[in-house]
């Protein structure tokens, strides 16, 4: 059975044990963001679950993978568990308007650990997450992935996803092809 979980102490253990698998919680920033949670773990364990939450976005700017910074969204995430670390899946959005700043490449991501994939627990994790969206009040919550990642494509449309661009990605993130998703909520 799989839900998604709040980060909290208790469940760090697992967590942080897959990271040093070599699994990372970011589909972009890969290796970067793994060695970046394992320093804050190490350094301040309670600090690096609160910043995990966030939903006044009360924490400082973001940077992006080229540097900038930007203003924080509101947002938080939540880990795949099915009694172990299985996964991360994160929520942001901006107060009022299911819009994105073009730095945002959308509402939700998630990444599921290698051994874990092809279980339906993104599909499952995905499903979840989009109560959260509907509880703050989003009509819609867009997702983007990658032409060559029909994995995620599947997740999404198994989840009432419908394809409505195919789009360059903002610089800040090599300005990559990729596929963006909307699902009605």
């Amino acid at each position: 059975m799989v839900e998604i979980v709040k980060p909290a102490l208790e469940h760090l253990p697992s967590y942080k044990a897959a990271l040093e698998r070599g699994w990372s919680p970011d589909n972009v920033r890969l290796e970067q963001a793994t060695r970046e949670q394992l320093a804050a773990i190490e350094k301040d364990p309670v600090a690096f679950l609160a910043d995990l939450d966030d939903p006044l976005a009360k924490g400082g700017p973001i940077t992006l993978p080229d540097g900038r910074k930007v203003p924080r969204l509101p947002g938080f995430r939540r880990w795949i568990w099915d009694g172990e670390a299985s996964g991360s899946i994160g929520f942001r959005w901006q107060p009022g308007t299911a819009a994105l700043p073009p730095h945002v490449l959308g509402h939700i991501g998630y990444a599921v650990v290698p051994w874990k994939r092809r279980r339906g627990y993104a599909t499952e994790a995905l499903r979840m997450m989009l109560d959260e969206a509907r509880a703050v009040g989003l009509a819609y919550v867009e997702i983007t992935a990658k032409p060559g990642n029909p994995a995620s494509h599947k997740v999404i449309l198994a989840n009432g996803g419908k394809l409505v661009e195919r789009f360059f990605e903002d610089a800040a993130y090599g300005g990559a092809e990729s596929l963006r998703f909307r699902i009605q909520l």
